[in-house]
């Protein structure tokens, strides 16, 4: 009884600070507990506003029409799968692409947020999480990957949300004094993080290593205890087991998407030497006799009409070609290992130069820069027939319209607000280099002086989710620099959670933390 009185008079309070126009005690502080957090966060949704002010009602790339028909006519595409299609269905109803995009800014600044909840939660100073979360809220270049309509902001969102669903208190060891209803939670966490690697895997395929790295990670967490691990690996695989069905019923093959050997194939076209390879003649046909230096980029091969591959008869993602294709990969990475691993490491290298050259040419460059002009409608059969399903999901055109002066704000912005290359690979090594100084530093009782908080061992989770995000793409297909982006979050949560906190008996006692 007395709980509900201190309830009831507590409401009464805080109603008489709102009436007057101030804001209650509990709320008053954590404004000011996290005010730095809420300016980045402030100034992070007031760029976003700009953005879908000065671009209506969403910026295009190649990728967006084949979504859009996805969505429009529900079936597994040969070369992306349909989770994001998936997501634009759901706002189908309301005719509207800049409601869409809307919606990804949000996402945007979910990202952020959930960087920052997390690190604090784990331990990590709040200057260190308001840090991590600058990146991701106030880069210019996640604003614009967010205002196109493509994959990966909804990717990085539901892989983050992975991330500090796993590195939480719910998933972590169960003393053998604990409750039963502890057990529980985490075991629907973990069926939780598994639903959420599945629908980023049916987002991007990028995603289905992290199967693996969650299920390893949660056995690390439950000190060997595979329980929670194999409810992770279930949630994941029933999902993705049910979309391969669906590819099956619709190609009779089983897969997520019918392109891997395809962009395989285009990736080792970098290096591969027919000479060393020594292929069979039916190999033999996908040989390029350009010297390596002399090729265009991986993805030419792909979708350039002068590719060995597209000249083939049928369509470049028959089951015959992805196959045969497949196979020229393969027999080109276990010939030329050496080569391989030198062209994934140049392309992974791309991911951290100070500046952003252009690549892989300029027509894909262009596409992450805020235009000054209105982008030319598509000139290329599919993007073309797309474009008529974008006209009906919009109920009206699709052109984008500028509008300034908003549209040259952004332009300004993009100019001086991005995160260096070289800024990335610091972000990178922050953490191992941190935990190896750390136990260099560790002394002969054990102790470290390292931060106090959970999130010093939390580290190697979301540190090695964003070196997987970095690295896969250059290891089977080719580098892009908006893969680069959802991996940046990850990797601020991880560099947050090894920031120093002062030790204690350092602080005059006179000064409050």
């Amino acid at each position: 009884m007395g709980g509900r009185v201190r309830r009831y008079r507590r409401f009464l309070r805080d109603a008489g600070a709102w009436a007057r126009g101030r804001l209650p005690r509990g709320v008053a502080g954590g404004v000011r507990r996290h005010r730095w957090f809420l300016g980045v966060l402030g100034l992070g949704a007031a760029l976003r506003v700009v953005t879908v002010l000065g671009y209506r009602p969403a910026l295009w790339f190649p990728d967006s029409y084949t979504y859009v028909v996805t969505a429009i006519k529900p079936r597994p595409d040969l070369v992306r799968p349909a989770g994001y299609s998936m997501f634009l269905r759901l706002f189908e109803p309301f005719h509207s692409f800049a409601l869409v995009a809307s919606v990804q800014h949000l996402l945007g600044l979910l990202v952020g947020v959930l960087v920052y909840l997390t690190a604090r939660r784990l331990g990590a100073p709040g200057w260190a999480a308001v840090l991590a979360s600058v990146p991701p809220l106030l880069d210019a270049y996640q604003i614009e990957l967010e205002h196109l309509l493509v994959s990966d902001t909804l990717f990085a969102t539901l892989v983050m949300s992975a991330v500090c669903l796993a590195v939480s208190r719910a998933t972590g060891p169960v003393s053998p004094g604990s409750s039963a209803p502890s057990r529980t939670g985490g075991l629907v966490a973990a069926g939780g993080i598994g639903l959420l690697v599945a629908a980023a895997t049916l987002t991007r395929t990028v995603g289905l290593p992290l199967v693996a790295l969650f299920a390893a990670w949660l056995v690390y967490r439950a000190r060997g205890r595979v329980l929670a691990a194999g409810v992770m690996i279930a949630a994941a695989l029933v999902p993705i087991a049910g979309y391969a069905l669906w590819f099956h019923a619709t190609y009779q093959r089983f897969g997520l998407v019918g392109a891997n050997g395809v962009f395989l194939y285009g990736k080792t076209m970098t290096f591969a030497d027919c000479a060393v390879m020594r292929p069979s003649p039916d190999l033999a046909v996908l040989c390029d006799p350009r010297p390596p230096a002399a090729r265009p980029p991986a993805q030419e091969y792909v979708w350039s009409t002068d590719s060995p591959l597209v000249k083939l008869p049928g369509i470049t993602f028959t089951e015959e070609n992805d196959a045969l294709a497949g196979r020229f990969a393969s027999l080109a990475i276990t010939r030329q290992p050496l080569d391989y691993l030198g062209s994934v490491l140049s392309e992974l290298a791309r991911s951290f130069t100070p500046d952003r050259p252009v690549y892989p040419d300029a027509e894909v460059y262009g596409y992450y820069e805020f235009p000054a002009t209105p982008p030319l409608p598509p000139g290329r059969y599919p993007a073309t027939e797309g474009a008529k399903f974008a006209r009906r999901y919009e109920q009206g055109p699709i052109d984008v319209r500028i509008a300034e002066p908003y549209a040259g704000w952004m332009r300004a912005y993009q100019g001086v607000a991005r995160l260096p290359g070289t800024a990335v690979l610091v972000i990178v090594l922050v953490p191992p280099v941190t935990a190896a100084a750390r136990r260099l530093r560790r002394g002969p009782a054990g102790v470290s002086g390292g931060p106090a908080g959970a999130g010093s061992a939390a580290w190697p989770l979301p540190w090695a989710t964003a070196v997987l995000l970095l690295v896969m793409p250059p290891a089977v297909a080719e580098f892009d620099y908006r893969y680069v982006l959802p991996a940046v979050p990850a990797a601020c949560l991880a560099a947050a959670f090894m920031a120093p906190k002062p030790s204690l008996h350092n602080i005059p006692r006179n000064v409050r933390i």
